[in-house]
Parts: structure tokens; sequence; C-alpha cells
């Protein structure tokens, strides 16, 4: 009785294999791959838990939905009837975390959504101050890998 939650990117050529593999997807960040995700719902009679990734930095070098586009996006998903239970960021990682935890809470709650997926092991404490319900604590737990 586990849960398997796949936190890193998604091509969209592996998503028949993610979603008849995982529980939930943390990495939900564009039209193409939520398409992909549904017809591949639909097909399997299974339903994933889904997080949108938000490029909550607007960085050109990481992917997420910009927050501008984000409520559209949202309602996109929902009317192609994804099961979209909340937000991922990842916030830059030369500037402090906190701002940008917080102002993924606050586009979360506009939207209803109960969950957030946000934190690593440098900020996990401000993540779980701003409402984090999940954080990716690998380099805690397995060290750095070089």
């Amino acid at each position: 009785n586990i849960s398997l939650h796949l936190i890193g990117g998604l091509q969209s050529n592996k998503v028949k294999i993610a979603v008849k593999l995982f529980d939930y997807i943390h990495s939900l960040d564009s039209i193409k791959l939520a398409n992909k995700i549904a017809a591949q719902e639909k097909e399997l009679n299974k339903k994933v838990k889904l997080f949108i990734q938000v490029n909550i930095g607007n960085e050109k070098q990481k992917s997420g939905v910009d927050k501008k586009e984000l409520f559209e996006f949202y309602n996109y998903c929902k009317n192609i009837e994804l099961n979209i239970i909340g937000l991922m960021c990842i916030p830059p990682f030369d500037e402090p975390s906190e701002k940008y935890f917080r102002e993924v809470q606050e586009l979360n709650n506009k939207l209803k959504l109960n969950e957030l997926s946000m934190g690593m092991s440098s900020d996990y404490i401000n993540a779980i101050k701003n409402g984090s319900t999940q954080i990716r604590i690998g380099s805690n737990i397995f060290g750095n890998r070089n």
C-alpha cells in the first residue's frame, strides 16, 4: 500500500509508462503533456493526482507554467478532467526561497487547491511554514552525489 510519486520532469513520450506506474505526478507543465496524460488516463481507466509546476522565478532554464498563464492552464486541465490537486515550484537557487513559496501558496489558495509540492533539503522548513504538504529531501537522506 504505497503511493508512487514522479517528482522529476516528464517527457511526453514517457506518459504511458508514468500514468501506469505513478499515483502522483509533480511536474505537469504544458498543454501537450496535459493532453497526453488525459488520453492515457482514459485508456487505462486510471486517475493520477497532478501538481502543476509553476516557473515561479521566471527562469529560462527551468520548466513550468508561467504564473501569468497559470489560471488559464488550470482551467484547461480541469476542462479535460485532469485531477489537479495542487501546485509545485522550485524557486531560484540563488535567492531566498520564502517569498517564492509565499507567492505559490497564494496562487494555490486562489485556485482553492489543498496540496503544495515545494521545498527541498536546503529550504524545506520555509516551504512547510508556507503550506507545503509535499517536500523533497533526498540529499538530506541519501547525501549529495557528485
